[in-house]
């Protein structure tokens, strides 16, 4: 066995195991019109509504938390707070993570709420003057195909938590890592193997 060829074996070992993520989904809301009781484009609000506030680079609205761009305030402006949502095609087996920035209303109201994705869930509570701050979810489908991942604060009051840089990227195939007992005998047989072509490599 030749050198390169050791060498590009021991590589593909020590890749063994790698994922590489992949993004499925994202979007910052900064190419959305603001405006009250808007709804993002590729979304659907159900059951009440929200607002697109904060500044879209040529106008502002409600610019909260200023830095941001545009941003969701999660309960809209008709007294009821809507479930914001998307659908989003995802493949059986594999591990799907959402991850998403939340912030406080800004409004001197604390705010609760839950997040969805798929048939995981997770509720967040936060102060009025909370900032922005990363926030994740994860799932993993039973089976392929369509599956929401949405977004309801509690209450009704106008005045909600705010969303914002949301994206879904899946952790790609897992492939089996190798114990390292495994690496090791893998290894003694690499060079076993060089060491035998040299051997030959030296009789003729």
């Amino acid at each position: 066995m030749s050198r390169n060829r050791l060498i590009a074996l021991l590589a593909g070992l020590t890749c063994a195991g790698a994922t590489h993520a992949v993004t499925v989904f994202t979007d910052n809301f900064d190419a959305d019109g603001l405006g009250l009781n808007n709804v993002p484009v590729g979304w659907s609000v159900s059951g009440g509504t929200v607002d697109i506030i904060g500044n879209s680079g040529s106008s502002s609205l409600f610019d909260l938390l200023p830095g941001h761009g545009a941003y969701i305030d999660l309960d809209g402006s008709t007294g009821a707070s809507g479930l914001l949502s998307i659908g989003l095609s995802l493949v059986a087996g594999v591990e799907y993570t959402a991850t998403f920035d939340l912030a406080g209303s800004q409004r001197g109201t604390a705010e609760t709420g839950t997040v969805s994705f798929g048939s995981a869930g997770v509720s967040y509570a936060l102060g009025s003057g909370d900032p922005f701050a990363p926030f994740s979810l994860s799932f993993t489908p039973s089976t392929s195909g369509t599956f929401t991942l949405s977004f309801q604060n509690a209450g009704g009051d106008n005045l909600g938590a705010l969303l914002d840089n949301v994206a879904v990227n899946s952790g790609g195939t897992p492939t089996p890592i190798p114990e390292p007992q495994t690496y090791a005998l893998m290894l003694a047989g690499l060079a076993l193997v060089a060491g035998t072509a040299r051997r030959r490599g030296r009789a003729h």
